[in-house]
């Protein structure tokens, strides 16, 4: 069974074709695939899936959970396709969140329209207590939820706060959190702790939430570069709220499961 690995600012995903695999993903397969130690490892899995003209992206956390859309994970798709010669003419990947339309650059740089985000809760900034700290965030959609949280100093939360409030009980279905700070009339600076992973080095739909939040509560011009761990995104954020990214995508290696893991999953 192939599998390609590939990084965006970081952000590690394993690749893979749905119609290359006798085994379909699970839950408990998609954990152990992810798993650094008796796995390939990885932040997570992208699976492609062919519907007809159109490449289809299915996102599995490194928990076994499934998220809408992957910012980062959909550029690596856009240009794994691309050097397969099997991106649409139209550049259109489907995700559980809804199309996504790439342009893969001679560079490696993927430009990626991420659609139209929106203010679940309004555009507002709310308050919320969480392990004995009292923040305020803003609640923003790409497709997936995302609760973005002005801080000074993003670093030394994010492991902190992160995990409490992506389990938060105002968040049935648990939530993306970034803690952000407003580096200049464009700029952020950015920590993610990644609903079903946990601190990852970047996170795409967060930057485009952070952005959006930014540009809409804070006063930032778009377009606006946020400052990731793992490097740096640009993303425009129009008047209506239709998000364009704009990043890195590079594969690491290429390689076949070996037949113990392959049959230590088929048990699953």
């Amino acid at each position: 069974m192939r599998f390609a690995k590939w990084q965006g600012l970081g952000n590690h995903y394993l690749i893979v074709e749905r119609d290359e695999w006798p085994l379909g993903l699970t839950p408990e397969r998609a954990r152990r695939l992810c798993d650094p130690h008796f796995g390939a490892g990885g932040d997570g899995i992208l699976e492609i899936a062919t519907e007809g003209a159109r490449p289809r992206m299915i996102v599995w956390n490194a928990d076994g959970s499934q998220a809408e859309n992957c910012g980062n994970g959909i550029r690596m798709v856009a240009r794994y396709l691309t050097l397969r010669d099997a991106l649409p003419p139209d550049g259109v990947i489907e995700t559980e969140s809804g199309p996504a339309r790439a342009e893969v650059g001679e560079d490696g740089m993927v430009r990626v329209g991420m659609g139209r985000a929106t203010f679940p809760a309004g555009e507002a900034r709310e308050a919320l207590s969480v392990a004995g700290a009292q923040v305020e965030l803003a609640e923003v959609s790409l497709g997936n939820p995302h609760a973005v949280i002005e801080h000074p100093d993003p670093g030394r939360v994010v492991q902190v706060l992160g995990p409490q409030i992506e389990v938060d009980s105002r968040f049935p279905g648990r939530t993306n959190v970034e803690f952000v700070r407003s580096d200049g009339p464009s700029e952020l600076t950015m920590r993610v702790w990644e609903r079903g992973v946990g601190e990852t080095l970047a996170c795409g739909t967060g930057a485009c939430a952070a952005a959006v939040a930014a540009v809409r509560l804070g006063g930032l011009s778009s377009p606006v570069t946020v400052h990731l761990a793992g490097g740096d995104l640009v993303i425009d954020v129009g008047d209506d709220l239709e998000v364009t990214m704009t990043g890195p995508a590079e594969p690491v290696y290429e390689g076949r499961l070996s037949p113990e893991l392959a049959r230590a999953l088929e048990e699953l």
